[in-house]
């Protein structure tokens, strides 16, 4: 009995044994498989949540440089490589070894892991409306941001810069495409895991590339500079300044809805082709404080960009101001949300689409005047 007993106890241990040897192999396996369809998805969400995990996994690895490689890039830092100056410091054209052109943003700053932590979460985040971070270069007390190259430059450029562009390519469809084009970058920042804010949106970081695709640059950038000064309520409001919501400017309170609040003001000034801090037309106001305290639509057709001609329909026009003045609203809970922003976008070029292709290229649709928009009720 005892040898009967004892056999059949050893066979059940061993059937239990295999059986839970099997189940390992074919735990290992899926999740082997998982991990592999998530990198081939190309989904960023992975590489978010690992930062904020503590987990060193990204599905793009952030290049890191070395300074000689920049150098060579740049020839040397030059001046004609030098394309101009940000918050981060200058920043410079350059042409890597395997034929890559870049954008490279060099500082003074001492090697840190935070800020390579902080290149490894942001250079996995991509998007066909944002402009990629490769990588990242810290030596000689130096620290360096490489980007993708956006060849045509900023919308600020093209719309008030010293290389405003007359070409036809800002009419009001192509200003349209522009803020959609930025509105879905910022709204897939929106839409991460934690959610990024971008924090320093404004005209002059969104990039338009060769065929005019826009592209918002410097997301997360104020998380590599720290705690930054914002200054308070002021009579003199700087250029930079005029994007920051009220929340930002009194309570430094930043949010996805202090970014709606920055688009606004970016579809403000591809409305009046200038710059929002720029006093509005017979008053001391700028266009922002203008654009809140405007009851009349009629009084809009004094701040419209007069280089769109007849390009826009007054429809068309009038649901674009609505969706800024919701933007641009003093109190964040009365603004939409990004997702909603990208909606109403597109539903205002299919419509302004359809409109000028019944009515034919470069008719006559709306005058510009007192009669250029109905009265609000």
């Amino acid at each position: 009995m005892s040898r009967t007993l004892a056999a059949i106890l050893g066979g059940a241990a061993g059937v239990m044994a295999l059986v839970g040897a099997v189940i390992f192999l074919l735990w290992c396996l899926y999740h082997k498989k998982s991990v592999s369809r998530t990198s081939e998805t190309g989904s960023s969400e992975t590489s978010v949540q690992g930062r904020h995990a503590g987990i060193e996994l990204s599905l793009q690895e952030a290049r890191r440089f070395e300074m000689e490689e920049l150098s060579l890039a740049t020839k040397g830092f030059s001046e004609k490589n030098l394309m101009g100056f940000g918050k981060f410091g200058e920043v410079y054209k350059g042409l890597l070894n395997d034929g890559m052109v870049v954008a490279i943003k060099k500082r003074p700053g001492a090697p840190s892991p935070e800020f390579v932590d902080e290149v490894r979460y942001l250079s996995p985040i991509q998007h066909r409306n944002l402009v990629t971070l490769l990588g990242y270069c810290q030596e000689n007390d130096l620290q360096f941001l490489v980007y993708e190259y956006i060849p045509s430059g900023s919308v600020s450029n093209h719309l008030y810069g010293p290389g405003q562009t007359l070409d036809g390519k800002l009419e009001f469809k192509h200003r349209l495409s522009i803020a959609l084009g930025a509105a879905k970058g910022l709204a897939h920042l929106h839409s991460l895991s934690p959610r990024l804010v971008h924090k320093n949106f404004k005209t002059a970081n969104v990039l338009v590339d060769e065929n005019f695709i826009a592209k918002v640059a410097d997301a997360g950038l104020r998380n590599f500079l720290g705690k930054v000064d914002i200054a308070g309520p002021s009579t003199q409001v700087t250029s930079d300044e005029i994007f920051l919501a009220p929340e930002v400017r009194e309570f430094r309170r930043f949010s996805e809805k202090s970014d709606v609040f920055s688009f606004g003001v970016f579809l403000l000034e591809l409305l009046s082709g200038k710059e929002a801090a720029e006093p509005s037309p017979g008053t001391s106001q700028n266009l922002v404080e203008w654009v809140q305290n405007t009851q009349d639509y009629a009084n809009f057709a004094s701040i419209v960009d007069q280089r769109l001609g007849s390009s826009f329909t007054a429809e068309g026009m009038e649901e674009f101001i609505q969706l800024m003045l919701r933007c641009v609203e003093p109190s964040s809970e009365r603004r939409p949300a990004m997702n909603y922003v990208v909606m109403e976008l597109d539903r205002i070029i299919e419509k302004e689409m359809n409109l000028t292709t019944v009515m034919g290229e470069g008719t006559p649709t709306v005058t510009l005047g007192s009669h250029l928009f109905r009265s609000a009720k």
